[in-house]
């Protein structure tokens, strides 16, 4: 079979979303993650099935790829990653609760939310930003689509308007990968 026609159409839908973004949203988020290495505060990420693993990604891009050899280092943790604390959360609670029941106790003023939703109107990603917004702390939210709820709680809005989850999810990382790569020319040269 010759796939090439539909792999050029995917690649042009990508690189016309990528010339559309907004570059002063990406600056804004740039200038809060910086904030927080500085200032020692913690960063929480959080998402469901392919956002969970630009999460995963992320923090691990910012923890070791950035951070490593610096003596103020950023704090990132992945409320995705500790899967038995998942489980048992959407288990004994529901699944709605598993990131809102992580930050409870934990979330201090000044700490972040990166919030990955395609859609963004996933349930149990909303519950936890609307409870960070209530203690007064920042939401960038990575979405696709229209946007969903998640867009109207962001203090910062990184947001792929189509209507593709795979183009969402591509450009989800492009974002992490732009912040990773110039934060770390800056702090590292």
């Amino acid at each position: 079979m010759d796939f090439k026609n539909d792999i050029k159409n995917y690649l042009k839908e990508e690189v016309e979303i990528i010339n559309n973004l907004d570059i002063s949203a990406i600056n804004d988020a740039m200038n809060v993650l910086e904030e927080t290495r500085k200032n020692g505060t913690m960063v929480y990420l959080i998402g469901n099935g392919g956002s969970a693993a630009t999460a995963s990604h992320m923090q691990n891009d910012f923890n070791k790829g950035i951070s490593e050899g610096l003596e103020k280092k950023y704090n990132f943790c992945c409320l995705c990653d500790n899967f038995a604390t998942v489980m048992a959360i959407a288990n004994d609670d529901s699944y709605e609760n598993v990131f809102y029941n992580q930050l409870v106790n934990r979330l201090k003023l000044g700490d972040v939310i990166i919030a990955i939703s395609g859609s963004g109107n996933s349930k149990n990603v909303i519950k936890a930003v609307e409870y960070a917004k209530s203690k007064g702390n920042k939401i960038i939210g990575f979405t696709g689509y229209d946007g969903g709820k998640l867009k109207l709680l962001s203090d910062i809005s990184l947001h792929v308007p189509l209507n593709n989850m795979q183009v969402t999810e591509d450009v989800h990382i492009i974002f992490n990968h732009t912040m990773m790569y110039i934060l770390c020319k800056l702090l590292k040269g």
